[in-house]
């Protein structure tokens, strides 16, 4: 009887020191998850940044996974000017790196024609700029990029802040500078005078009824417009440096309007990088795997 209470007794302190343990991992796995979510901060959305008759503008802020006030990268979505949103954001593994990147929405070309979308874009940068201390991040080291026609964007953009005719003032904040430190533009276009002309038919099926909503006509009938939304017609001496990323199998995008844009970098004397991915069409994978993203970020960490 006696060594049966023993037993009994030894079983329930077991029983007991089991779970005891149990709740003091269990709590220490949940420190460990709170200390990771507390150095992982998640992403803020849906921030508006300007609001033009009654329509808000939006983005998304994806803080630096590391401590400290961060670069940032302002990433321009594509969608051939007329769709595509801010949440589209394949580079999001350099928050990895160090960067925080803030995604924007901006008019697309069914809304407002050209230059409605510059003038977006020039309203959130200014407001990021603005307000640089409430999201960690360096005023003056914002990197504009984007891809396809946010490629375009991000060019025009990053090589117009002296051009009075895509400035938005009346946007927000007005005394603060559109500037930005550093332009990538992956398979974007660069000369919309020259672009019809190097398509191929394929292309020439997509890019003229998207030019035309964003212009209002083709390049030709809208030539002055067609000047003034292309990047390759406001580079001068004084511009950031410039990453172009484009694949040489691109059926949407000729690759000759990367070429354009860095012939104009180099008769400036700019600071421009060039990498064809070879074997690719227009975007994918092969522009956001891990080599890919470790290249970009190698290149801004150089600039």
């Amino acid at each position: 009887m006696i060594q049966t209470q023993m037993k009994s007794l030894l079983s329930v302190e077991y029983a007991t020191l089991t779970l005891l343990w149990a709740l003091v991992a269990a709590w220490g796995w949940e420190e460990t998850a709170l200390s990771a979510a507390e150095s992982n901060p998640p992403p803020q959305r849906d921030i508006e940044y300007a609001n033009i008759d009654g329509q808000s503008l939006g983005l998304d802020f994806y803080p630096s996974q590391t401590p400290g006030v961060s670069p940032l990268i302002v990433w321009i979505h594509g969608g051939a000017w007329r769709s595509g949103d801010k949440r589209n954001v394949p580079i999001k593994p350099l928050t990895e790196d160090g960067f925080a990147i803030a995604s924007l929405n901006y008019r697309l070309s069914g809304t407002a024609r050209f230059p409605a979308q510059v003038h977006d874009i020039k309203a959130g940068l200014r407001f990021l700029r603005s307000h640089a201390e409430r999201f960690g991040i360096d005023p003056d080291r914002m990197v504009i990029a984007g891809a396809s026609a946010g490629g375009h964007l991000a060019a025009l953009v990053g090589v117009s802040d002296q051009v009075d005719e895509l400035q938005s003032a009346e946007l927000g904040h007005p005394n603060t500078s559109t500037r930005v430190a550093a332009i990538i533009s992956f398979y974007g276009a660069s000369n919309l005078e020259t672009i019809l002309d190097q398509s191929t038919p394929d292309g020439l099926s997509v890019r003229q009824p998207a030019l035309k909503l964003l212009l209002g006509d083709l390049p030709s009938e809208k030539p002055e417009l067609a000047h003034l939304a292309s990047p390759v017609a406001h580079v001068d001496p004084s511009d950031p440096p410039l990453l172009l990323i484009h694949g040489d199998q691109d059926p949407q995008m000729p690759i000759n309007q990367s070429h354009e844009l860095q012939g104009v970098y180099e008769r400036n004397e700019l600071p421009v990088g060039f990498h064809v991915v070879h074997g690719a069409a227009h975007g994918g994978a092969a522009f956001y795997d891990d080599a890919s993203l470790r290249r970009v970020a190698d290149w801004l960490s150089q600039h």
